[in-house]
């Protein structure tokens, strides 16, 4: 098998011995050669300029990240100086102690009243003073035996006395049954009697011929007052709305008690409409 030749052109000459040479086909496979040589030169060249051009991507993709990186380490570094700029420096608080206000306080003599006690059980200090002692004495009478610092301007230490504070009841809790329930004014036919007096009856609900019981829920509070009236069995919206416009407008009732104090009670009323 022989070797191609790109750039020989002597075959042309042996394709075309004997033939018409002036013919265009014979001037176009005479260039061959050159147009190879010419392709080859721009294949190698454009192979170069791939080339140069990923290694000279490669080398400014390099000196952009030091170059971040060096813009980095300058804004950490400033801030850092700015961090040490803020830190101010704390000097040292001096306390002054305040000076003890002394009280003044007159001596005095422990007052005994009168009670009836066998010899041995009384103590000296506890034993009445006459009335020449209390005379002779330039001390005031007090609740206690007391050694004062001023007797011209002093005073007499009286004895605090602590009241121990009532048992605290949940305030904000709700019951549902306590000792003593809560009642409306009057009682229950009261109540009833007064819901009836108060209802209007909502006309949707008189021109569609719809009637029942509404039950509804509401909280009596501490003082009496209704709060928090809310619809537990619905007949009709029109019917929901004039039960809690009624039921809010409620006078006091006499609140529940628990142990003693009131507390909040939750209660549930039954509200009847019903056409004539």
């Amino acid at each position: 098998m022989s070797k191609v030749d790109l750039i020989n052109d002597g075959w042309v000459d042996l394709v075309f011995e004997g033939k018409n040479q002036a013919y265009g086909a014979y001037r176009l496979r005479k260039d061959t050669g050159k147009r190879n040589v010419k392709a080859l030169i721009y294949v190698i060249l454009a192979i170069i300029a791939i080339f140069l051009f990923f290694i000279a991507k490669v080398s400014i993709q390099n000196a952009m990240k030091q170059d971040v990186a060096i813009e980095t380490d300058v804004e950490l570094s400033k801030i850092a100086q700015k961090k040490e700029a803020k830190v101010e420096r704390k000097e040292p608080v001096v306390q002054i102690e305040q000076q003890k206000v002394v009280e003044k306080v007159k001596s005095s003599v422990k007052f005994t009243a009168p009670e009836i006690k066998k010899d041995d059980e009384v103590k000296p200090e506890d034993e009445i003073k006459s009335q020449d002692d209390l005379a002779k004495t330039n001390t005031a009478i007090g609740t206690f035996d007391v050694k004062g610092n001023d007797e011209a301007e002093g005073e007499v230490l009286k004895a605090k006395e602590v009241i121990a504070d009532e048992p605290k009841v949940e305030e904000q809790k709700v019951f549902d049954v306590v000792e003593q329930m809560p009642e409306f004014p009057g009682g229950q036919a009261a109540l009833l009697k007064w819901i009836s007096d108060h209802i209007k009856y909502p006309a949707v609900a008189e021109e569609n011929g719809i009637q029942g019981r509404v039950v509804a829920t509401f909280v009596v509070e501490r003082d009496g007052s209704v709060t928090d009236v809310k619809i537990a069995r619905s007949i009709d919206p029109s019917l929901d709305k004039e039960a809690i416009r009624v039921l809010k407008q409620m006078p006091k009732w006499i609140p529940g008690k628990q142990n003693g104090a009131a507390v909040r009670v939750k209660y549930t009323v039954p509200v009847t409409f019903k056409l004539q």
